[in-house]
Formats: C-alpha cells, structure tokens, sequence
C-alpha cells in the first residue's frame, strides 16, 4: 500500500523515522511530507501536491496518516478520490467549519500550554525547558529529547485558527490511535474526536510523542488499515 505521513505542529522529518522501516519491512511504500505550518490551507495544498506526485510514481490507492496537527490537514486531503483510508496518531480530527483552537477551547487547557510561547507575528513554539521534558515528553530518551529540540519549527497562527472543509472522515474509514498520557492534545479530546468519527480506536500508554514512544505500534495501526482497504491479508 501507499502511504503518505503527515506531521505535526512543529513537525520533524524523525517524527516518522521509527515508522517507516516497520512499514518498508510489510511491503509498504511511504513517503513523508515536510509542510511549510504557514497556515492549514497551504499545508493542504503542499500535501496534496505530494499526493499528486506520490501517484504518478507510484499509480496506486492512498492511505493516509497525521500525527497530531496532521490530522487536521490529512481530513482535508482525504478528500482526493485517491485515498482511501485515514490514520491518525493523538491528532486533530476537526469536523466542517472547525478549527484546530475551536477545539482545544472545548476542554481543560493541556499541559503543554504552560510551556507555549508566541512569536512576534503570532507563531507559536514551545519553550523546550528541563520543566517541558519532565511533564510533556518524560518517555523521550535524551537522545530523542536532543533530536526533537534541534529539529523542532515555529508554526503560524493560521494552521490553528483556519477553519476545516467537509472532512474525509465523513465518508472514508478510519483509524485513531489514542495516547493515554498524552499532555499536548488531552486524551479525552482525542476519545471524543474518534468517536465521532466512528474510527476504529486503539490505545497506547505515553506522551504525545507517539511516534518516536511507540513506533511498533503505530506502524502495526497503519498495517491494519492498509490490510483492509487494500483488500488483502
């Protein structure tokens, strides 16, 4: 199966480098998109460029998955009648006319946004203290810790506050993957987002950093969708 990889707010190229192995090893063809987190409309544009790009290599159905923010842009390009399935990872699901901050306003504010600092012209990026380790990311090894901060990117105002279009969710099948501990997106915005949607949901101990935590099961979440929308065993 084909597999396009979204990330996050402040998205990393490692924010899949433990996956994409797992998955390689299955069979399955992935490509990881770096989006400009200028606002949600061009991260939708520049992924659906990828989309566009990874089909003609490769002339096959999609699937795809979003890490955190990635959920938001990945509900909008699911649109593309080449997709054919959706998987997200502690992400946003946002439904018709949401936002990403209209739905953290729905819940008790996540730890992380203590550690949440704004930029002159509004972007966003967290202040990756001793403190922000302790509390957000204590599963990380430093290793992992030293690799997220060198990597790390502000995101503007708009990939937060730009409203979502009709979401794929809604006629696409779909997976979530929930981060129990998770003290960036809170894990009951996660619960009621996947319900919601009517994905299928599966649970991980740990911290937002799911991918890096807990790559093994992430990429088997991936597998399964890939397995049932491809229609093989």
């Amino acid at each position: 199966m084909d597999i396009v990889l979204v990330h996050g707010a402040g998205g990393r190229p490692t924010t899949w480098s433990e996956v994409q192995p797992l998955l390689a090893a299955r069979g399955h063809r992935t490509v990881a998109v770096t989006n400009p987190l200028t606002s949600l409309d061009e991260d939708v544009a520049h992924t659906g460029a990828a989309v566009e790009e990874f089909i003609q290599e490769t002339d096959g159905p999609l699937l795809l998955v979003g890490h955190s923010y990635g959920g938001a842009v990945i509900t909008n390009v699911g649109r593309h009648p080449a997709v054919r399935g959706l998987v997200y990872i502690a992400a946003f699901g946002p439904d018709e006319g949401e936002t990403v901050n209209g739905i953290v306003e729905r819940y008790e504010p996540a730890e992380i946004s203590a550690y949440m600092r704004r930029g002159p012209n509004g972007e966003w990026k967290s202040e990756a203290s001793e403190e922000f380790w302790a509390e957000i990311g204590p599963d990380l090894s430093p290793a992992q810790r030293a690799v997220v901060e060198a990597e790390g990117r502000k995101a503007e105002n708009l990939i937060f506050t730009q409203p979502t279009g009709k979401p794929a969710w809604g006629t696409l099948p779909s997976w979530y993957l929930v981060a129990d501990d998770d003290r960036t997106l809170r894990p009951d915005a996660q619960r009621d987002m996947a319900a919601r949607m009517g994905a299928v949901t599966e649970h991980v101990p740990g911290s937002h950093y799911t991918t890096l935590v807990h790559p093994r099961r992430v990429a088997d979440l991936i597998h399964t969708a890939a397995t049932a929308v491809s229609g093989t065993s």
